[in-house]
């Protein structure tokens, strides 16, 4: 029989050494390092193969003590500016280097101690692992704001990230296994000061993971558990809030676009709920959270461009008659009713009905007619947008 542990202890330093450079080599994070930290990771890698050898031959689990050394060189390296990426590479290395390690030390004679030795690793790893993260955490904090963490996170959620559940946890965010991902996109984009000031006001009113992806697009994610329509409807209705909260921190018109996804599939979610926002109508209160389904068509003409070209040109049309596109928006908005609609602009309904004559007349489409609803509906919408400009209808 030979002796894995022994060997393995009289090779931790060798074998620190040589993930330590793997680290300095592989991990962008690391190449830079300075002299100090690195003798800190290799004491660190050191410390960790000694005791897993000394642990695993006499079969006794991490100690407190163990665990809250492990931590404490989590927290050292959050605080000093570590990416998560980077983190997360460290560790795989590691890991993969322990196996490889066990596979070159151990004879003929070691399947045995082979055996408890990754049976000990599966039992104590995790534990170490969570017990490093929850340190790393705690350390990122003093290096990267709340509002900058809350960002981190949503990058990590829609990359699917395995280390998100450990930061949403710290920053006390929930999680789900369903997400609506909310994409508001304002007219202007702001400066950077200026966006760190809609952050922070919505951190005090909302708690979910959001931040600004370009200058001009804000993206949230609104957490819900079960698939029934009432809990949609309710993701829905947050986000709705939170767009409202953007749109009102901003005094500038927003686009608003929502999808839903469910969590390890959000980035398809992300894309779709971006393109949605491009179309959606551009408005300074929010009516409500778009969706594919309320702009299915206005997403089909963006990807056929003789489509809306030829839209375009109705538009040109309409824009020879007063005050008719606002009508057309809110006729269709109110479902056709004359009543309804004609209050809504504040006018008489025989005003209402010789705007909807100048419409036919300007365009040949009759507005109530279902191919008036498409056609005319369709070129609202993409005008609302901001799809073409006064120089573009020209």
């Amino acid at each position: 029989m030979g002796d894995l542990f022994g060997m393995l202890k009289s090779r931790a330093d060798d074998n620190a050494r040589k993930v330590v450079d793997a680290c300095a080599r592989e991990i962008a994070g690391f190449q830079a390092v300075e002299p100090r930290a690195r003798a800190s990771m290799l004491e660190f890698a050191v410390v960790v193969r000694r005791r897993t050898a000394e642990l695993a031959a006499a079969g006794e689990p991490l100690l407190d003590s163990d665990l809250a050394f492990i931590e404490s060189v989590g927290e050292q390296r959050g605080a000093q500016g570590v990416a998560p990426a980077c983190q997360r590479g460290a560790l795989a290395l590691h890991a993969a280097f322990t196996l490889r390690e066990i596979s070159e030390a151990a004879g003929p004679g070691d399947l045995a101690d082979t055996m408890r030795l990754i049976d000990w690793l599966g039992r104590n790893g995790t534990t170490a692992q969570a017990a490093y993260t929850r340190g790393y955490f705690r350390g990122y904090e003093r290096f990267l704001p709340t509002a900058s963490r809350v960002h981190l996170l949503a990058t990590m959620v829609l990359h699917d990230d395995p280390m998100a559940a450990e930061l949403a946890d710290h920053l006390g965010v929930p999680t789900a296994e369903h997400y609506l991902v909310t994409v508001v996109r304002v007219a202007a984009a702001p400066p950077p000061k200026r966006r760190e000031e809609v952050v922070s006001a919505l951190l005090r009113r909302h708690r979910v993971p959001f931040g600004w992806q370009e200058p001009d697009e804000f993206v949230a994610l609104v957490p819900y558990h079960g698939t029934r329509p009432e809990h949609r409807t309710a993701a829905e209705g947050a986000g709705l809030a939170l767009a409202r909260t953007v749109a009102e921190s901003r005094s500038r018109p927003c686009s608003t676009g929502c999808a839903h996804g469910r969590r390890h599939a959000l980035a398809q979610a992300d894309a779709l709920a971006r393109k949605v926002s491009r179309v959606a109508p551009m408005e300074r209160v929010p009516r409500r959270s778009y969706g594919v389904a309320d702009v299915f068509a206005e997403l089909g003409a963006v990807e056929t461009p003789q489509v809306d070209q030829w839209l375009r040109e109705t538009a040109r049309r309409l824009g020879d008659g007063p005050d008719l596109v606002p009508t057309l928006d809110a006729y269709y908005r109110h479902d056709m009713n004359r009543l309804r609609t004609a209050e809504s602009l504040h006018i008489h309904p025989r005003t209402l009905d010789y705007r909807l004559r100048r419409v036919r007349e300007l365009v040949g489409i009759e507005p109530g007619s279902t191919h008036g609803v498409r056609v005319l509906s369709t070129t609202v919408a993409r005008l609302l947008a901001g799809a073409w400009n006064e120089h573009t209808l020209i």
